[in-house]
């Protein structure tokens, strides 16, 4: 008994090694330049919110800016340089184009580097190719793609009788593209009897005055406009729409981006412009992230999803104990979340897209029921509508590779 006494008191005395703190890099990859930089720079500041927020004793999140300049080839360079430097776990949003030519580069670097592989988080790009056809073990979307939010939209749309005349206008490249297919397809599905009485595309970040765009929506008589716009392509719209007094309603993907919730402001168009939202500062929350974003960056905490990405993508590094892809890849194929509202997403493993409730919300002042503007507007984000997560799953063609 006296030796196993001794034995005690000296494994007691030894000293403790705390497990070491993994590391997680992570390169953000977006346009932080030229027109579009509000956009991403507040998307970058999302993900470095989340990774002071989740760093602990465990795990160590560090997220570095790459600058795409809103192009394809650049946004290649840039992802090269971030496996370069050891990065692996790569973040993109901004731009299905970019987003198509950064999944195809990633698979490719895979096939060729097994054992330095890399993960693309995709914060934003809705092409909904992403994953249907072009699907990659590698990539992971944490958005709706354009047809969910669209599904989403024509429900809404169709339960609104007053409705009679739609305009689309729309950034011409893979997006925007989509948004136009989309609209035609599921709004004549829900009202057969509305018209569409102009089918607008124009270059994407290139037009800074859109009173051209404006004037032949006045002349069409359309009582309400469809946008996938986003960015300064969608705050330049909505100023020449209220710079010319354009009374329709606005029906987008974007209204609640960086510099928009201003514009829609000027316009005067109280709860006349919606957007298809995963969420927003006005619906009741789970914890105090709004304020204390707000506190940290002054801005609004309007990408909800990233924090469901950086949760899911913390919880798979904890759970493997590891930051290395091959590892953390199966368990992001089969993760779940709480949202910041309380209702649980959750990735679905056939084609790697998240499935989570999305709304939809129109801006207006402030009332009772709201406790945040936006931008300092005085406006904020009331529900109008809402669809539940398990009836955004729509079919995917997705044939998914192995990792």
């Amino acid at each position: 008994m006296r030796i196993l006494a001794f034995l005690a008191v000296v494994f007691l005395a030894l000293p403790t090694f705390a497990q070491p703190q993994t590391l997680v890099r992570i390169a953000f990859i977006d346009p932080l330049s030229g027109p579009m930089a509000a956009v991403t720079q507040n998307g970058l500041n999302h993900f470095r919110f989340m990774a002071e927020r989740l760093s602990s004793d465990r795990v160590k999140f560090e997220v570095t800016g790459y600058d795409n300049k809103l192009n394809p080839q650049e946004t290649i360079v840039q992802a090269q340089k971030a496996l370069d430097a050891g990065i692996r776990i790569i973040a993109q949003g901004n731009g299905s184009a970019a987003a198509g030519a950064l999944t195809d580069f990633i698979a490719k670097h895979n096939e060729r580097n097994p054992e330095q592989a890399a993960l693309y988080l995709n914060y934003a790009a809705a092409d909904p190719a992403l994953t249907n056809d072009k699907c990659s073990a590698a990539h992971f979307r944490y958005d709706a793609d354009t047809d969910m939010k669209m599904l989403a939209l024509a429900k809404f749309i169709g339960a609104r009788k007053e409705i009679r005349k739609v305009y689309l206008i729309n950034q011409d490249y893979s997006f925007g593209q989509a948004v136009r297919a989309t609209a035609l397809n599921f709004i004549r599905a829900e009202r057969p009897d509305i018209e569409f009485v102009g089918d607008e595309l124009h270059p994407l970040a290139k037009i800074n005055d859109f009173t051209p765009y404006v004037t032949k929506i006045k002349a069409s008589g359309a009582d309400s406009v469809i946008t996938g716009n986003w960015g300064n392509d969608l705050a330049l719209l909505l100023k020449a729409a209220a710079d010319a007094g354009l009374q329709a309603g606005w029906y987008t993907y974007y209204a609640s981006g960086v510099g928009s919730p201003t514009i829609v402001r000027q316009t005067g168009l109280a709860h006349r412009v919606f957007a298809v939202l995963e969420g927003h500062a006005n619906l009741p929350q789970q914890d105090r992230i709004e304020d204390d974003y707000r506190a940290r960056f002054g801005g609004n905490f309007v990408v909800p999803r990233i924090r469901l990405l950086m949760d899911m993508l913390n919880d798979a590094v904890v759970k493997s104990g590891s930051a290395e892809p091959r590892r953390l890849q199966p368990l992001l194929a089969q993760s779940t979340a709480k949202t910041m509202y309380g209702a649980t997403a959750g990735m679905r493993a056939s084609d790697h897209q998240l499935l989570q409730d999305l709304y939809v919300a129109s801006l207006g002042p402030l009332d009772g029921t709201m406790k945040y503007d936006e931008e300092k507007t005085g406006w904020g984000w009331k529900t109008a509508g809402m669809v539940k997560a398990a009836d955004t799953a729509l079919p995917t063609s997705c044939k998914m590779p192995a990792f």
